[in-house]
């Protein structure tokens, strides 16, 4: 249909044309449309209706975790619902909240005592701490330096990434 496959992200699509732009993002049977011109959008919804059957959601609010709101001034990504969601899960929802997620000038080191018998606890909490990123840039140097320990994991890096929690 003359879309061109992002290098940077292969689920993005775009399309330009004199009538205007047009963007897809895929995500399995999800797709997300943008463009600057609605009758592009129209258009394209149709032909495409032509080879699947599409159940059009409307107006973007809420893909993959992120809430996209609308108002005057524009629109903004949060993980409202993600967020609680999550400290519920790591039983942090009630935690008082801390100043910096890692003290300045803290210095991790992968370390052959304390090892946590089983990964996976780790790896999925870090997997979630570095979406949540998405909309919290000030927790990514942290999440950062604690997936640097993806292989290794003690029990002072899984308090370290409770501690983002907080």
């Amino acid at each position: 249909m003359g879309f061109k496959q992002s290098r940077a992200d292969y689920s993005l699509f775009t399309k330009n044309s004199d009538s205007g732009f047009i963007a897809l993002l895929m995500y399995v049977d999800d797709v997300t449309i943008a463009s600057n011109n609605e009758q592009l959008v129209k258009v394209f919804k149709q032909e495409l209706s032509s080879y699947f059957k599409l159940k059009d959601l409307g107006d973007l609010r809420y893909f993959l975790g992120l809430e996209v709101p609308r108002s005057k001034s524009g629109i903004s990504v949060c993980q409202r619902k993600y967020t609680p969601e999550l400290l519920e899960e790591y039983g942090q929802l009630g935690a008082k909240p801390c100043r910096t997620p890692i003290e300045v000038n803290y210095i991790m080191t992968h370390i052959e005592e304390g090892l946590i018998a089983d990964p996976t606890e780790y790896r999925q909490l870090i997997g979630k701490l570095l979406y949540l990123t998405i909309t919290r840039p000030d927790i990514s140097y942290t999440v950062h330096v604690l997936a640097q320990f993806m292989d290794k994991q003690a029990s002072v890096h899984m308090e370290a990434a409770h501690q983002v929690l907080r």
